[in-house]
């Protein structure tokens, strides 16, 4: 799950770092590709350009595409809908005519004066916001590989399974961050899957334009960026349990930061890893793990049992301090919810050796008996819309005897969904870890 398709772009920028050593230019297919485009030509480096393509739908289904065109008369059909529709070849060639006529609108919109990114021996990195049919990603790579490129990579956030077989050899290589198995549509894969404008698509172009290139050409072995790392799936065990994870750990953490998520979430929360890759881009380790087994969560008093989740966060910091590669690093939790509270309650426990804890949009109310034994730094970020939240944040606030402070993000409501909001509390979280956190581990290391 994406929050938008500039996070959809950089988790694909980081999969394309392979390619920072060679020659390559970044082709956005407007106007969905575009932004995710962007974000990958600001990993490469690269200069971004857009590949103007146009779906030919079938036309009394018109989402359903038959085939698509590109520049420069590119043409491709898709027999097996072609024959299952019963298109004629004048209704084809009707489609056609008007979409070659977007299709000139839309190069000359997008392009106007400004000259096209020359790709004639480089890399080609045609890149959509994902895949459905693959024809118009078929078609792209085409006209990249009429217009000269030397090799055509095709990258993409999602894809159906079997979309490999669907491109061929219309590509070089083949990208991509996520396929998962139950595929109905792109957008079920955002959080944010608005429809992309025209006006966004040219401010990512000329934004692209303005980045000044890099002085050194990067090498594959540069040592000066570290990439965000990929989060891999781990097993936690607790005794019996046996509890699904995902860990991040950036090179050379400062610190590692344990989420705890609301009651109906889980380890795969869009908005909690958004808030993780934010952390591990300040050199913070993350873990993301379930709270509850599926047998535990079939009882909704488990879901609500703070202690009971309290003493799972307790358990799975004991966890990660037996792992030879984090377990001298100092330990924050990161509550969202009703997991805030439970944050809050491991926090007061003795044995907790927690440094920091933060709580987005959190009910640390729920664990009202325990909060003046906190004695963990502790941010409480709040919605400026979520009314009642608020007041029982400043409720709890005013029983902690610790250093603390509640942030209201203007705007906000409960589960920062606004735009921008998310991504402001992700930053508050990311500034007082890194505060409370890298000060520890700096005193340990020296």
């Amino acid at each position: 799950m994406f929050i938008d398709r500039a996070d959809a772009g950089r988790q694909l920028g980081e999969r394309l770092r392979h390619l920072r050593s060679e020659p390559v230019v970044v082709l956005g297919l407007p106007r969905g590709g575009v932004p995710v485009a962007y974000e990958v030509a600001k990993a490469l480096d690269a200069p971004l350009d857009v590949i103007v393509v146009r779906k030919l739908g079938v036309p009394f289904q018109p989402e359903l595409a038959m085939g698509a065109i590109g520049e420069g008369g590119i043409r491709i059909l898709d027999d097996e809908v072609m024959r299952s529709t019963g298109v004629s070849k004048r209704d084809l060639d009707a489609v056609e005519v008007r979409e070659r006529a977007e299709l000139e609108r839309r190069a000359e919109r997008f392009r106007g004066t400004r000259k096209r990114v020359p790709f004639r021996g480089r890399t080609a990195i045609v890149v959509d916001d994902g895949i459905a049919t693959g024809s118009t990603a078929r078609a792209a790579c085409r006209v990249a590989r009429a217009e000269g490129a030397a090799r055509v990579v095709l990258a993409v956030p999602v894809a159906p399974p079997g979309w490999r077989d669907r491109i061929g050899q219309d590509a070089d290589e083949l990208v991509c961050v996520a396929s998962p198995t139950l595929f109905f549509a792109i957008g079920q894969f955002y959080v944010d899957f608005s429809q992309t404008t025209d006006e966004e698509v040219l401010a990512c172009l000329e934004a692209a334009g303005r980045r000044e290139p890099a002085t050194v050409a990067p090498s594959a072995d540069a040592g000066d960026v570290d990439p965000a790392p990929v989060a891999q799936e781990v097993e936690v065990r607790i005794g019996d349990l046996r509890l699904g994870g995902l860990l991040s750990v950036p090179e050379r953490p400062v610190g590692m930061v344990v989420f705890a998520h609301g009651s109906g979430s889980s380890r795969h929360s869009p908005r909690n890893r958004f808030v993780a890759a934010v952390l591990n881009q300040a050199s913070l380790g993350t873990l993301l793990f379930d709270l509850l087994t599926a047998g535990e969560e079939q009882d909704r008093g488990n879901v609500f049992d703070i202690g009971l989740l309290g003493r799972r966060l307790v358990d799975v910091r004991r966890w990660l301090r037996a792992r030879s590669d984090v377990g001298e690093l100092p330990v924050g939790y990161f509550g969202a919810s009703t997991g805030a509270a439970a944050a809050l309650w491991a926090a007061a426990e003795p044995a907790g050796d927690v440094r920091a804890v933060v709580s987005r949009g959190g009910r640390p109310d729920l664990a009202a008996a325990r909060l003046a034994e906190v004695s963990a730094p502790t941010l409480l970020i709040v919605g400026g819309s979520d009314d009642v939240v608020l007041e029982l944040n400043r409720r709890a606030a005013s029983q902690l005897r610790c250093e603390h402070r509640v942030v209201v993000v203007p705007g906000a409501t409960h589960l920062f969904e606004e735009p921008g909001t998310l991504q402001s509390a992700a930053e508050l979280a990311r500034d007082w870890f890194t505060l409370h956190l890298a000060a520890q581990s700096q005193v340990s290391v020296s």
